[in-house]
């Protein structure tokens, strides 16, 4: 069989751990698909950096949409990123002149994957995202493969090792937020600029992905709920351990009667549950069906040996002609699932108000959360020095997170309050 022929726009770190891959493994990879994957062309900026691979005999191109357009290429892999812009260009041009694509590119899928999708299906071609979601984790193909045999009713997971790294660290050493994100900079953790991280931008792109192979609907990021982890502080971290939880920025989709409901924010987990015990740069998800329960995988979410891994089995599949519906079924039978607000969330809450230290204040809390239908299930005050905003610390019992929006606007309006953390509890 003809080997399968294959151009890289991008030659970062991803990108040249790919190349090695494909050299290292070769003919491990050659003996499981029955044909050579030789890489025929490059793309990336400077044609002179030093990336630790051998280059010599492959095209060089400079501009990576005209590589896309190239005769003589079967697969097209994109590691440039970005939502649009080259990006896009790149596997839009791949796919119109008839090559397959394979993308680590959440951001890309995220905002264009059904389009994308809807082109490669008419033309017959396979779009690859495997290392777009938890890097070296095959959880695409778990879900759409090794589930195909059941309803999903709930995906969730940690999905941004960056702030998985953050708030395990924060919990293990008491440092505060800004100092362990800057440690994660420096150890190449975390972006010089990193928002996408911290702000669960990142992780929404994911999740927005996941709902769609799950559940068989139409990519819709614009109604994933938002939040990120630059308001926990380490007296959250630590009043969580108290009550016998750990935070993690978690992805939550679940599939009801009325509708899909998706969000990325913190949590406080159970200590004894499972996803409580992914620490560090990790990744998990779990996903529940009707006949096979929950199975979760766990992971390396990021760096360049796990996403290289991912793009190599996307790239193991087209090899071998091996072609599935990338979101479970066609483009044309994805469906448009009514989004359901975070305020119908119906849960308990914990909840951190740093207030003067004054008569009254504890019945006005007390008072306005009463008035708003919210019950408190536990209740501590902290010690500060004189003359500081004291902490005082609440969990609630379940209620509908409209309820307590309404309780915490009442709350905030009363001059006795300084700052407060708002933390969904979840049972898994």
């Amino acid at each position: 069989m003809d080997p399968l022929r294959i151009a890289i726009a991008g030659l970062g770190t991803v990108g040249a751990a790919t190349v090695r891959l494909l050299h290292d493994n070769a003919a491990l990879i050659q003996a499981r698909c029955g044909r050579r994957l030789d890489i025929v062309a490059v793309s990336a900026r400077d044609p002179r950096k030093d990336r630790g691979v051998d280059l010599s005999g492959i095209a060089w191109f400079e501009d990576a949409a005209a590589m896309a357009a190239a005769p003589d290429i079967d697969v097209v892999v994109e590691l440039i990123g970005g939502s649009a812009g080259t990006a896009r260009e790149v596997c839009q041009t791949a796919l119109a002149h008839g090559r397959h694509v394979v993308t680590a590119n959440k951001a890309l899928l995220a905002h264009h994957g059904t389009e994308l999708v809807r082109l490669a299906e008419q033309r017959g071609l396979t779009i690859g995202f495997e290392a777009a979601v938890a890097g070296g984790i095959p959880v695409i193909k778990g879900l759409r493969e090794g589930l195909a045999g059941n309803r999903i009713a709930e995906v969730h997971g940690i999905l941004n090792g960056t702030c998985n790294y953050i708030l395990s660290e924060m919990r293990q050493t008491g440092r505060s937020f800004a100092d362990v994100l800057a440690d994660a900079q420096r150890l190449g953790y975390a972006e010089a600029d990193p928002g996408f991280d911290i702000d669960g931008i990142d992780a929404a792109h994911k999740l927005a992905i996941l709902t769609s192979v799950a559940f068989g609907v139409a990519i819709d990021f614009e109604s994933v709920h938002v939040e990120g982890i630059r308001h926990i502080s380490a007296d959250d971290i630590k009043y969580a351990g108290g009550l016998k939880y750990r935070i993690k920025l978690m992805g939550i989709a679940r599939r009801g009667e009325d509708g899909v409901e998706q969000r990325v924010h913190p949590c406080m987990i159970p200590e004894g549950a499972s996803m409580a015990a992914v620490e560090g740069v990790f990744n998990a998800v779990v996903a529940q069906g009707d006949f096979v329960d929950k199975v979760a995988m766990i992971g390396r979410g990021a760096g360049a040996g796990p996403t290289a891994s991912a793009v190599s089995a996307d790239l193991v599949d087209i090899a071998r002609n091996r072609q599935t519906p990338a979101f479970t079924v066609t483009a044309d039978r994805l469906t448009q699932s009514a989004p359901v607000p975070i305020e119908r969330r119906f849960g308990a809450y914990y909840l951190r108000l740093m207030v003067d230290d004054r008569v009254g204040v504890l019945r006005g809390i007390a008072g306005a959360l009463a008035d708003a239908g919210v019950s408190i299930a536990t209740f501590f005050q902290d010690h500060r020095a004189p003359g500081e905003p004291v902490p005082v610390v609440m969990t609630t019992h379940e209620t509908f997170e409209a309820a307590m929006l309404r309780g915490l606007d009442a709350i905030r309006s009363q001059d006795f309050v300084h700052d407060h953390c708002m933390i969904r509890i979840e049972q898994f």
